[in-house]
């Protein structure tokens, strides 16, 4: 064997892992590379290093993520024993078709987020570059991992460096945003702990993969107790991914912080709502005793009220920023629209779904800075402004941007949420499923039409020559480019739709996947990647003792 096919067995055999550790290590470097900020460094060779080191990272993360979703495309499952300790008794990492294409949707969001970030954002503090890396870390890490526990250390991790990017370029509004963002997800973190350690306490185990075969075989007694240990979960993760009550810290929090950061922050309630899944979904799904479906009651009608007050909240809003922050809201209530209604179907269109509207979200808050910097003093307030400097290009964006959030036909918003209509044929709540998200669609419109009035149209008489500031061609293809994903989202639609369904097919065979993840009681301990087979059969509980 040659020096290349040794490494490219070698990255091969760790190619799950590297979406956690490029990231760590990229960080690591950049700190050692110097901060990076202040004003004086904007351009000077320092930050220039630091930004080729950084696109490097990140380009180089999204080939590892596209791979490993081709991989789970063609049916692969692949479980990363860290330490070589075998599951349930050892840390796993485990990409399936879920994981691997929220990892992929990651990495292809953060790179043109960069690009546009190193226009100038980025020289507005200290370590930017290091924070979004260790931003990717927490997240690559909290979708390619086995158990509950490292979810919470992911979820860490991420939030940690969130902390900090938000307050980037400082300022009195990101401040107080940021003290309410740090005081609730502290008293989510010690929830989460919470809801875990009753977990623990009844099975012994936090591993997802022995959760879902052991919470079949728990008494009423001990179910009860379980479940009340997983609606602790849901209210941490239902404050993540901002649904009702919960969501009221996000607008203002999103809207405080600068341009790239809150794109990037468009994948971090579909964080909260991938925890969902994971738990509610696959664990608690069918097939788990007395502990099944126990957000069934709950998860739809809350979601349904998150959508709604999300569209309001977007008609009543008094500047861009806030407007698309209550669209992400409703966007997330209408992916868990999807979820809540426990369907296989329904699950492949929410997964549609949420891809789409995390592109477009993250679009859309480039592309309020884009047009806040030429509107003067007046910013992204909806009020009446001198024109912007580029009222074609970014008029149209702006068109292309609210026709896919609202859902206007062939675009990738209306294929979707016209599958999760299609998915609620058998529920008994079909009919208010239709109404929220067909009057949601057009309420959302609407907001996104007056907006656009505002913005465009209703102008005042310009004072001398019209701005441009913001006008980089380079801040221009990173929006464009995130609306054109949008849009390859609908010209492969078909065989998107196919990789949904097979991993929403993927996620309600929890005996397959068990099967994958535990292996042979006793087996060795290295990394596998097993062709996954629907009903892979029964598996056996693994004890303590190491024995069946």
């Amino acid at each position: 064997m040659n020096v290349a096919d040794l490494l490219d067995a070698l990255f091969a055999r760790h190619l799950p892992v590297l979406p956690v550790l490029l990231p760590l290590f990229t960080a690591v470097a950049l700190l050692l590379m110097g901060d990076g900020g202040g004003q004086a460094s904007h351009g000077g060779r320092e930050i220039r290093r630091q930004r080729w080191v950084s696109l490097a990272s990140v380009a180089f993360g999204a080939l590892l993520a596209w791979r490993l979703m081709t991989e789970a495309a063609a049916g692969a499952l692949t479980v990363y024993p860290l330490g070589g300790w075998s599951a349930p008794f050892g840390i796993v990492l485990v990409v399936d078709r879920l994981s691997a294409m929220m990892l992929a949707l990651t990495w292809t969001i953060a790179l043109p987020v960069l690009w546009y970030a190193t226009c100038g954002w980025d020289a507005h503090g200290r370590h930017f570059h290091a924070l979004f890396h260790f931003q990717l870390m927490g997240l690559s890490g909290a979708f390619v991992t086995g158990d509950l526990f490292n979810l919470f250390v992911f979820f860490e991790v991420l939030l940690i460096a969130s902390y900090v990017l938000l307050l980037h370029g400082q300022g009195k509004g990101r401040f107080k945003a940021g003290l309410h963002y740090v005081v609730l997800n502290l008293v989510a973190s010690a929830l989460f702990l919470v809801g875990l350690a009753i977990i623990y306490g009844l099975t012994g185990t936090l591993n997802m993969a022995d959760l879902a075969l052991r919470v079949a075989h728990l008494g009423p007694q001990e179910a009860a107790l379980f479940k009340a240990g997983a609606m602790v979960l849901l209210v941490v993760f239902g404050l993540k991914a901002a649904i009702v009550p919960l969501y009221l810290w996000l607008p203002a929090t999103y809207a405080a912080a600068s341009a790239p950061v809150a794109a990037l922050f468009a994948i971090m309630t579909k964080v909260g709502v991938y925890s969902i899944i994971r738990v509610h979904a696959v664990m608690l799904g069918d097939g788990a005793g007395h502990a099944a479906l126990a957000a069934q009651p709950w998860l739809l009608p809350l979601a349904l009220m998150t959508t709604a007050l999300g569209v309001m909240g977007a008609l009543a809003a008094h500047s861009l920023a806030r407007l698309v922050a209550y669209l992400t809201v409703a966007s997330v209530g209408t992916i868990l629209a999807g979820v809540g209604l426990f369907t296989p179907a329904a699950m492949s269109a929410a997964l549609y779904y949420m891809v789409h509207s995390t592109l477009v979200v993250a679009a859309l808050f480039l592309l309020v800075e884009l047009v806040a910097s030429q509107r003067g003093d007046t910013g992204d307030r909806l009020q009446p402004a001198a024109p912007v400097g580029q009222p074609v290009m970014l008029g149209l964006m702006t068109l292309l941007g609210a026709a896919s959030a609202a859902g206007l036909p062939p675009l990738p918003g209306f294929l979707g949420k016209l599958m999760i209509l299609e998915s609620s044929a058998p529920s008994p709540a079909q009919a208010w499923v239709w109404t929220v998200v067909l009057l949601a669609g057009f309420l959302t419109l609407i907001g996104l039409a007056r907006a656009g009035a505002i913005l465009f149209w209703n102008v005042l008489p310009a004072n001398g020559k019209p701005a441009h500031a913001g006008g980089s061609w380079r801040l221009t293809a990173a929006t464009l480019g995130l609306l054109a994903l949008s849009l390859l989202l609908a010209v492969a639609a078909s065989p998107m739709k196919r990789y949904t369904d097979a991993a929403a097919a993927q996620l309600a065979d929890r005996a397959g996947y068990a099967q994958a993840v535990l292996g042979p009681v006793g087996g060795a301990a290295a990394v596998t990647t097993r062709p996954y087979r629907a009903g892979a059969g029964e598996v056996i509980l693994p004890t303590p003792g190491g024995k069946p």
